[in-house]
C-alpha cells in the first residue's frame, strides 16, 4: 500500500490513494467505520510513531472527476474534483484539516494526477477550492486554500451552555477542583476552543488542552487552540488536537485562532499566525470565507506491507 508522507510546519501526514486501502476495509464516500473493524485498527497501527510510519494523520484522496470531464453522483452533485477524508491517530474522522489538506494537495502534483493551479476537494465539511501559488522545488508546494466560513452559535460548534448562545466569546468554562478559563469557541470546519494567554508555558497549556479536548462540554470534543497577541496583524499559537495531542501547527487551529482573535477585537481581518512549525497566513475576506496560505513539504515516498494490515 503505497503512500507519500508530507509535512505542513511540522504536522505529518501520510496520504493514500482511496483505491490503495481497498485491502484494510475502507469505506466508500463518507460512510463511518465500525469501531474494532480493521480500517481504523490500520490508522492507528500506521499512525504510531514508534511502531509505524509515524504521523499526526492519514489523509486519502479519491478521484471524482474523470479526464474527460465525466464522473459520478458526487461529481456532478458538488463538481469537486476529488474526494479528501482526514483521519486522526486514534481512528477518528476528521471534518477537515488545514494542514492534511495541503498535504494531500501537494500529493496530487506531486503525483501528476492533477496539473492546473486550481482544483477542489470534497470534504465532510463541503467543497474546499485551492489554488497553487508557487512550486519551491524539492517536493514543496505553497496553496492558497478556501477553509470555509466560520460559525459561532454554541448550537453548531456544537458546545453545551447554560443557554443557547448566538456567539460563545469569553465564556467562563469549569475546569476540576474549582479552576475556570475563559474560552472563545467557533466551528472551524471543526469544533475549536481558543484560550488567549500571556505566557504559554504559565497558563499550564498541554494540561489544559488536553482537560478542554475532551470536556464534557464538548460533545464532539474539540480542537484547543492557545493564542498569544503579539500585534494586529501577528499572533502566536499552540495547538492540542483532538485525536492527536500537542501538534506543531494546525491549519484549522490557525484560522480558528486568527478569527477568535478578530472577534475579541485585537487583530485585523490578515493575520500572520507563528506557531512553533512555522507561519501560516490567515486572511477572513468580507463575505466571511477564510483563507489559508502555507506549505506543504515531501518527507519521503513509502510502502505499508499488505502483511502488517
Amino acid at each position: 500500500m503505497r503512500f507519500i508522507k508530507f509535512h505542513g510546519y511540522g504536522n505529518d501526514y501520510l496520504v493514500f490513494e482511496a483505491g490503495e486501502l481497498a485491502p484494510v476495509g475502507l469505506t466508500g464516500g463518507f460512510e463511518r467505520h465500525a469501531e474494532g473493524g480493521p480500517f481504523l485498527d490500520f490508522v492507528r497501527r500506521v499512525c504510531d510513531r514508534h511502531f509505524g510510519a509515524g504521523s499526526d494523520g492519514i489523509a486519502v484522496v479519491e478521484r471524482l472527476a474523470a479526464e474527460d470531464g465525466s464522473g459520478g453522483n458526487d461529481f456532478r452533485e458538488s463538481g469537486a474534483d476529488f474526494r479528501l477524508r482526514i483521519f486522526n491517530p486514534d481512528g477518528g474522522e476528521a471534518a477537515m484539516s488545514g494542514n492534511g489538506s495541503r498535504c494531500a494537495a501537494a500529493y496530487l502534483h506531486q503525483r501528476g494526477l492533477w496539473n492546473e493551479d486550481e482544483f477542489s476537494f470534497l470534504t465532510r465539511a463541503g467543497v474546499k477550492r485551492y489554488t497553487l501559488r508557487e512550486r519551491l522545488g524539492g517536493g514543496a508546494f505553497r496553496f492558497e486554500a478556501e477553509i470555509g466560513r466560520p460559525l459561532f452559535g454554541s448550537a453548531s460548534i456544537p458546545m453545551l451552555t447554560l443557554e443557547a448562545l448566538d456567539e460563545v466569546r469569553s465564556y467562563p468554562l469549569a475546569l476540576a477542583e474549582g479552576e475556570t478559563v475563559s474560552v472563545t469557541a467557533l466551528q472551524m470546519c471543526n469544533p475549536n476552543c481558543c484560550v488567549f494567554v500571556d505566557d504559554f508555558e504559565r497558563a499550564d497549556w498541554r494540561r489544559v488542552g488536553r482537560t478542554l479536548e475532551s470536556h464534557a462540554a464538548f460533545p464532539e470534543r474539540t480542537n484547543v487552540e492557545f493564542v498569544r497577541v503579539r500585534d494586529r496583524a501577528h499572533i502566536e499559537a499552540r495547538v492540542w488536537e483532538r485525536g492527536a495531542g500537542e501538534t506543531l501547527s494546525s491549519g484549522t487551529g490557525a484560522c480558528a485562532a486568527a478569527v477568535a482573535s478578530i472577534v475579541n477585537g485585537l487583530a485585523d481581518r490578515r493575520v500572520r499566525v507563528e506557531m512553533p512549525g512555522g507561519l501560516l497566513e490567515v486572511f477572513w475576506r468580507k463575505d466571511g470565507e477564510v483563507l489559508l496560505t502555507g506549505v506543504a513539504e515531501l518527507i519521503y515516498h513509502g510502502e505499508w506491507p499488505e502483511e502488517k494490515r
